[in-house]
């Protein structure tokens, strides 16, 4: 079992979460990105450096996930390709991507992206404290307790 993170777009925060749950549980954790992410170093943490081509990482997290890995992404059309292959898959803020919720989420996104295409992009929050970091940490927890409980003894 294995985590894999978007690290592109994962916030420090989140990251931190990662990386401390990583060599509590000695799991390893792969961070894919196209650029060098700091404080990813060492121990179970792995930096998979990708190309500058535009969805390079998301073919590297595909490539690399399996059923009963974790991967933690914003990226919802991502997301979709992973549920696809049987991989639990989360964002940064807690929110659970499943076979049973992944359209309607991809529905969602792609009426925001139609809104911008045609200048009429909704407003966003881009913060992240402490309510959003303690959703993701549940969520992180919880499925990641429920992968490393069901995979067989060694």
């Amino acid at each position: 079992m294995k985590i894999l993170v978007d690290a592109d777009s994962c916030p420090a925060e989140a990251r931190r979460v990662i990386l401390k749950a990583a060599e509590k549980r000695r799991v390893q954790a792969i961070f894919a990105a196209n650029h060098p992410i700091p404080g990813i170093e060492g121990g179970f943490a792995v930096m998979s450096l990708c190309s500058e081509q535009i969805g390079a990482a998301d073919d590297r997290i595909v490539e690399l996930a399996m059923t009963g890995d974790l991967v933690i992404t914003r990226d919802v059309p991502l997301a979709s390709r992973l549920t696809e292959k049987g991989v639990d898959v989360i964002d940064d803020r807690g929110r659970i991507f499943t076979p049973d919720n992944i359209r309607a989420h991809l529905s969602i996104r792609d009426f925001q992206v139609g809104l911008a295409t045609n200048g009429m992009s909704i407003i966003r929050t881009a913060n992240y404290g402490k309510k959003e970091l303690k959703l993701f940490s549940d969520s992180f927890d919880k499925l990641l307790t429920k992968l490393l409980h069901s995979q067989p003894k060694q």
